[in-house]
């Protein structure tokens, strides 16, 4: 097992539990299943855990509370948590909201926090408020451990941010290989300004919300033939996190699972990591390819553009039904669709206000992707 963190020592391993997209039970988390997945993380030897704020509407702090703040010792995990800008108006406002965080995830400090998805677009809104200040600040009195930011934009602008503020400890970046080569995403472009600064790599989406293990079937079929020719081989997420472990700079990958087969699955390939072989980069560059022939919807149902949706359109539902009538042509997706518009809330209904492209992290054209379902299922 290759545990060892040659970023910081006290983190077990390089890989973590993200706690976006947990098991839910209706509108309510699963913290039953959510605590056994903790423990069978911690028992395999990791201990990162990350949430933030705005994670389930509140709920992914509180449930880290209940599964790991209750249950383990303090110096027995290392938790992040994250700034959103979202949440402060003005610098008054960054205390007070740090320190329902802290209470929300029961604990007395933050192993990591992170100034959240900085971008071009938001990044004055954190310097008028001087929050690089006050969360530095914040590590001198001890109540967090280290500094750095997730980022959404493009490699120019991580530079310049990385060139200004150059006491950032890491930074979070949306890796895969999928998003690899991605102009729109600049995953290499990104990761190489880290490297370029000497800033080691936190890795989100590494499946890319789902979309490299539920695959087209061109993509699953490129891992099939694989998979039979190295008997048997890993699950679709398995090759997913074996390319970003095997980035050099990356200190930790964060997996949203959602229940404890997935847990199992990602263990059984991390715990045992081993570099992917020339065989397994050519496969991961056929399914690249298949993607790449299909104009589908690159968005990862983070949900950040349904927050603010002040007609509570399910964006991201009704992509997930254009991208499934492209890619299986099913009858079914025409239905869902249908369900998912018949209260009124329905892409004719947006007022194009723009407020989901200002916060979508893959910088989809929303407003029009929302009319090219329409008129798909129309």
């Amino acid at each position: 097992m290759q545990n060892e963190n040659k970023f910081f020592p006290e983190i077990q391993g390089r890989f973590g539990f993200g706690l976006m997209r947990l098991p839910m039970n209706g509108e309510d988390v699963d913290e039953a299943q959510v605590m056994r997945m903790a423990d069978r993380l911690m028992a395999a030897g990791f201990n990162y855990f990350d949430t933030a704020h705005g994670y389930i509407s509140g709920k992914s702090e509180t449930a880290f509370r209940e599964a790991v703040a209750k249950r383990y010792p303090r110096d027995a995990y290392q938790i992040t948590d994250k700034l959103s800008g979202g949440f402060f108006k003005t610098e008054a406002d960054i205390l007070p909201l740090f320190e329902a965080q802290l209470e929300a995830t029961g604990v007395e400090y933050f192993d990591f926090y992170l100034m959240h998805a900085l971008s071009a677009d938001n990044l004055q809104h954190f310097i008028d408020c001087n929050a690089f200040g006050t969360a530095f600040e914040l590590k001198k009195q001890g109540r967090v451990r280290h500094v750095g930011f997730s980022f959404h934009d493009t490699a120019e602008v991580l530079d310049r941010i990385l060139t200004e503020f150059p006491d950032f400890e890491a930074v979070q970046l949306q890796l895969n290989y999928l998003d690899w080569e991605d102009e729109n995403v600049q995953s290499r472009k990104c990761y190489e300004v880290c490297v370029k600064h000497k800033k080691p790599v936190i890795v989100m989406e590494p499946v890319k919300g789902g979309s490299l293990v539920h695959m087209i079937p061109a993509a699953e079929a490129a891992l099939d033939r694989l998979r039979a020719e190295t008997d048997g081989g890993n699950s679709n997420a398995g090759y997913a996190l074996r390319y970003v472990l095997g980035l050099e700079n990356v200190m930790m990958v964060i997996s949203g699972m959602s229940d404890l087969a997935q847990m199992d699955d990602n263990l059984s390939v991390v715990s045992d990591f081993l570099p992917l072989s020339d065989r397994e980069r050519a496969a991961l560059g056929e399914v690249v390819a298949a993607f790449d022939a299909l104009d589908l919807i690159r968005c990862t149902a983070c949900r950040y553009c349904t927050d603010g949706c002040p007609m509570e359109i399910k964006i991201p539902d009704l992509f997930s039904q254009y991208n499934r009538k492209l890619k299986f042509d099913s009858p079914w997706a025409k239905r869902r669709y249908d369900e998912l518009t018949a209260d009124g809330h329905a892409p004719a209904d947006c007022l194009a206000c723009g407020q989901c492209e200002g916060v979508c992290p893959q910088h989809l054209p929303v407003i029009g992707l929302l009319q090219k379902c329409a008129e798909t299922f129309r």
